[in-house]
């Protein structure tokens, strides 16, 4: 059994080398395909991390993602991977003409703004889509474009807390706590809006018609929840926060010590799992409660834990490598990057200063994502060079600077 269990691993090892080699060789390849945005231009509003989260999606995919800076910011942008910066001053109405002018050739525009302040600087979507009829505005924000709280200052757990879904995160004798700021910001966030373009611009192949995209950090994340609103009678969620399957309730879906000071992930719930699980644990079915004994649960954690807290984490991985008792390592951010199965896939790739970044996702057989390697712009390092894309005139762009309206930043050189 020794012997046929080091062969399988032998299999998966030269299958998943095969499959990484062809993934190193496939980029001469798909340069000289088409990424699925590839031509879609979007400009987008500097903002906090749904914003720039969002544009950089777009260009991972290959739209032509143009970030517009305030004056007087300069430094690195923020999620900028794959876009070119201008910075402008929207305060003052030279600054909304080079906005509206661009906007007439472009597909997409993204504000992060609170409802009302792209109307003050003249931007509203009445304007821009009158300008252009065939764009697609996308407002992404907190609470939304309407709602007593529209107007509201918030973040993440303030979004999060009234979608309802704050209330289910946590353990049961502990308060209610974020998972960081993923959930919201990221997940009902940036994410959202980021599908609500690619339907509307699917839907302009059909209209030739552009809309305005009401996409927000409370109704998103509401989205996400379904399963929860839908599952909230059944045996998933049937008991009060803390005490349930999925929500750290169960000993079969938990985190557990090791000797080392590291983590296990156990996420058992069929039988047929959790069978396997106590398996490799040592234990014996018969000498414990029934899986689904909820008050029991407390009792047969502890045996768990127990158990885990004999063997390194490196031990366990080997005792459950290859099984379906659904046993996996708790990786810090540098170890998922160095993991096996994640190297064979290529999960995480290295840009041109040696930074690790998450390969962008989901994968495309035939139009993939191929992310920028190179550094991320400084703010208003592409003013100039847009202008002139958009048309302006030399006479004009150095008016434009002479006036503060725009403003250039030149990357400084090390030597």
């Amino acid at each position: 059994m020794e012997g046929s269990g080091r062969e399988e691993k032998g299999r998966r090892r030269r299958g998943g080398e095969e499959e990484k080699r062809k993934r190193e060789e496939a980029p001469s390849d798909l340069e000289r395909s088409t990424m699925a945005l590839q031509g879609v231009r979007v400009l987008e509003l500097a903002g906090l991390a749904p914003g720039p989260h969002c544009g950089m999606i777009l260009a991972d995919f290959g739209a032509q993602v143009i970030r517009l800076d305030r004056l007087g910011h300069q430094g690195k942008t923020w999620m900028a991977r794959g876009k070119r910066s201008l910075a402008l001053d929207l305060k003052r109405p030279e600054g909304v003409s080079v906005m509206r002018r661009l906007c007439k050739r472009m597909d997409v525009v993204m504000e992060p703004f609170r409802p009302g302040v792209m109307e003050k600087f003249g931007l509203g979507p009445e304007i821009l889509l009158k300008d252009n009829p065939r764009l697609i505005y996308a407002r992404l924000s907190g609470f939304g474009q309407l709602g007593r709280l529209s107007k509201v200052a918030g973040h993440d757990i303030n979004f999060l807390a009234l979608s309802g879904v704050l209330s289910k995160l946590g353990r049961s004798n502990e308060t209610p706590y974020a998972p960081l700021n993923l959930l919201a910001d990221f997940g009902g966030g940036s994410l959202t809006c980021a599908l609500g373009i690619v339907l509307a611009l699917y839907e302009r192949t059909q209209s030739d018609k552009g809309q305005v995209i009401d996409a927000n950090m409370v109704e998103g994340t509401a989205y996400l929840s379904s399963f929860l609103w839908h599952s909230k009678n059944l045996v998933f969620w049937n008991q009060p926060r803390g005490k349930n399957i999925l929500d750290s309730g169960a000993p079969f879906y938990e985190t557990y010590r090791t000797s080392d000071g590291k983590f296990m992930a156990v996420g058992a719930i069929e039988p047929q799992f959790y069978a396997l699980l106590i398996k490799g644990l040592g234990l014996n079915c018969d000498e414990l409660p029934n899986q689904l004994s909820i008050s029991d649960w407390e009792e047969t954690k502890k045996k768990f834990a127990d158990a885990f807290a004999k063997k390194t984490q490196a031990e366990w991985c080997n005792i459950f490598d290859g099984t379906d008792a659904c046993v996996t390592p708790i990786l810090s951010l540098e170890e998922a990057a160095l993991n096996e199965h994640n190297q064979e896939r290529g999960t995480f790739f290295t840009d041109e200063h040696h930074n690790v970044s998450p390969r962008p996702a989901p994968l495309l057989s035939r139009t993939p994502a191929i992310p920028s390697t190179k550094r991320d712009p400084m703010e208003g390092e592409h003013t100039k060079e847009i202008l002139q894309e958009f048309g302006f005139s030399e006479d004009e762009i150095n008016q434009l600077d002479s006036d503060k309206i725009i403003e250039t930043s030149t990357p400084k050189a090390n030597l």
